[in-house]
């Protein structure tokens, strides 16, 4: 049952990218050990993982299993429920990885098919089935993006040296997984100091990869009209979010001009972009992930807010010594029971470099 199962878990990953804001999923029909069909979810709007599978068979699957790693649908949303296609094909027993979250489904899926006399079973190597949709299940029961804070630092804690220079701290197969982060992910943040000291595009580069939405934190509406961001808009979608009272309309205008959408999040607690506003808005926006590709300052007010999900930490094998700059900058703490509060997920190796992976705790935050 496991290989199936894992087949299951390696097709749901080909969807990588191109099914936000859906979750990914692989399935597999099996006929006296055989498989005789299999699909994953490829595109937000396509067809579901069991009915690609159904639509791949061989051979008729009346009296198969069908190996899921997401509780089967059974609404009708972009595409017709899957449940439906199950019991027209005559499948006998469903095996299923993770349950969906999704108050459209909800265990639903399962009483439709045991009504229709299919044995399921539930939780089959559910942790591994789990592991394929943080930021779905985030999203769909927080209705805000799943944030991955990302940043690389030398071995003793620097991100770039006193006079700003960061090319390269980590090696070539680092930046190669960021790129692998940057198609994942639905959305890349980055803040307005980070635009105008590196003027970057913050694209994939990734052979077949998918640009993410580009979101700028700018609370005074900064951003050159003449950056590669800008100039990029209408090819590459950008939000910029500003954090004033009274907003300068024909500002707005000139970045509307070029492509990019502006809004706004004003706190006046601080005078600045509220963090947990904007995640609100891009929520509605459908935006169900974000990678934060921020300076020490943005890093900062994302923790105080509350809104990192993940922290992805490439340590490159060098080391700059004295004077820098860090990942997490602001005030910082006085007491070490203060701190934010990290859980380790993962390590992995990229030649000298190492990424590590934490989850983070409910903690301290800005409170609501």
């Amino acid at each position: 049952m496991e290989k199936f199962m894992c087949r299951a878990i390696e097709l749901a990953k080909k969807g990588e990218g191109f099914c936000h804001p859906n979750p990914l999923v692989g399935a597999v029909i099996v006929k006296d050990g055989r498989i005789i069909g299999e699909g994953y979810h490829a595109r937000y709007g396509d067809l579901h993982a069991e009915r690609n599978a159904i639509k791949s068979l061989t051979e008729p699957a009346a009296g198969a299993t069908l190996y899921c790693t997401l509780e089967p649908c059974c609404h009708t949303g972009k595409q017709p429920p899957c449940t439906e296609a199950i019991i027209e094909n005559g499948i006998k027993k469903v095996v299923v990885g993770s349950d969906d979250p999704n108050e459209l489904v909800r265990g639903k899926g399962f009483e439709i098919l045991e009504n229709a006399g299919i044995e399921v079973v539930r939780h089959f190597m559910k942790e591994e089935c789990d592991a394929l949709n943080d930021i779905f299940f985030h999203y769909i029961s927080k209705k805000t993006p799943y944030v991955i804070m990302k940043y690389a630092m030398t071995a003793d804690g620097k991100i770039a040296t006193e006079t700003g220079k960061s090319k390269w701290i980590t090696n070539e197969a680092s930046r190669a997984e960021v790129q692998r982060l940057r198609h994942r992910c639905m959305g890349i943040m980055a803040g307005i100091g980070t635009v105008l000291a590196d003027d970057p595009m913050l694209n994939c580069r990734l052979e077949g990869g998918k640009d993410p939405i580009r979101i700028i934190a700018d609370s005074s509406l900064r951003i050159p009209l003449d950056s590669q961001i800008c100039k990029t808009a209408k090819e590459q979608r950008t939000i910029v979010v500003s954090a004033v009272k009274n907003e300068d309309v024909s500002r707005i205008r000139e970045l509307e001009a070029v492509g990019v959408e502006v809004i706004n999040c004003y706190d006046p607690n601080i005078h600045g972009v509220d963090l947990r506003c904007l995640m609100r808005k891009l929520g509605e926006m459908k935006i169900d992930s974000i990678l934060l590709e921020g300076g020490g300052t943005l890093n900062a007010s994302a923790l105080k807010y509350g809104i990192v999900n993940e922290v992805r930490a490439f340590v490159g094998s060098k080391i700059f010594a004295g004077k820098g700059r860090f990942p997490v900058e602001g005030t910082g703490i006085d007491e070490v029971e203060d701190s934010y509060r990290l859980k380790l997920k993962d390590i992995e190796r990229f030649g000298d470099d190492v990424m590590l992976t934490y989850r983070r705790e409910v903690d301290r935050c800005l409170q609501a």
